[in-house]
């Protein structure tokens, strides 16, 4: 689970509003809103043989996040695409490729919250690097979390925004207690998702998951429903107590850095026989699939 450095992407090309730079001199002010106050938005996309999937819906998802939190300057769905494929070509990559995209409100006059203060931006950074899903397939193990997911009257998930600390303190809870990830749980108790991922629990023939009140509305989570539609596979949406996931028949979990992948265990309790269950499996074929005929060139 612990990424590692990859040599391929030693010499990468970083997009700094436009400006291609060697990683190791890759950088932003220090009076950037990203590093004064986690005040930026990011999408992670998947580059699969030269198309990125579902690209539209990612540049939707960062628009409206960055409309929410009252950015001044949204740069347009044309001119981002551009940059991706500058970064793209720059760095000669066409398949196994994931990119952080980044949109900061941009650069301050001087330190401080207000964002009146902000009279330069917004910074757009395209980070794409040679990594392939970071997940291993033969299954995840989770630990609960005691730091809960923010409802909408606190902090709505809605805003795909860049302070993490709460995924991050998460995952440092699961690392200590050798899992993997973390699942994270609502204000009531309920499953959110994990530090980094949509969860998804079989019971039968039917598949679960909880609803986007505290969680994001993941698009790799939504691309998984549409195949059950598409594909005759029950699927339901709604609250979901950790008794149902000890339960459950297999569980995974989806995201664009990992795509799908099996969890095995939570909280010391295995999951099915502890591997990879056969509804689990079939998706992963149809997302395989899903993946290369929606993805949209770049």
């Amino acid at each position: 689970m612990l990424q590692s450095f990859r040599p391929e992407n030693r010499d990468l090309q970083v997009n700094i509003n436009g400006r291609l730079v060697h990683r190791d001199q890759a950088g932003i002010s220090p009076f950037d809103s990203a590093v004064q106050g986690g005040d930026a938005v990011w999408e992670g996309l998947r580059l699969y043989d030269g198309k990125i999937f579902r690209l539209n819906a990612h540049l939707d998802r960062l628009r409206s996040s960055a409309l929410a939190l009252v950015f001044q300057e949204i740069p347009s769905h044309e001119s981002i695409r551009a940059e991706i494929k500058k970064t793209l070509e720059a760095n000669g990559m066409r398949d196994g490729v994931h990119i952080r995209l980044t949109l900061t409100r941009g650069v301050k006059v001087t330190s401080g919250m207000d964002p009146r203060l902000n009279q330069s931006g917004p910074t757009l950074i395209v980070l794409a690097e040679h990594k392939p899903p970071v997940y291993s397939k033969a299954g995840l193990k989770l630990i609960t979390s005691s730091v809960r997911r923010f409802p909408p009257d606190c902090l709505d998930p809605k805003i795909h925004h860049a302070n993490l600390l709460q995924s991050i303190l998460a995952k440092i809870e699961a690392t200590h207690a050798g899992a993997d990830d973390a699942l994270m749980l609502d204000r009531q108790g309920f499953i959110a998702e994990t530090n980094a991922t949509h969860l998804f629990f079989v019971h039968g023939e039917k598949l679960l998951t909880s609803r986007t009140v505290a969680c994001p509305e993941g698009i790799t989570r939504d691309s998984v429903l549409a195949l059950c539609a598409a594909n005759g596979i029950e699927a339901e949406v709604r609250d979901l107590s950790l008794t149902e996931a000890y339960r459950a028949d297999e569980a995974f979990c989806s995201g664009t850095m990992g795509e799908l992948a099996a969890v095995c265990e939570i909280d010391g309790r295995p999951i099915g026989d502890g591997g990879p269950g056969p509804l689990t499996q079939r998706l992963s074929s149809l997302f395989a699939d899903f993946v290369r005929r929606e993805g949209e060139p770049i």
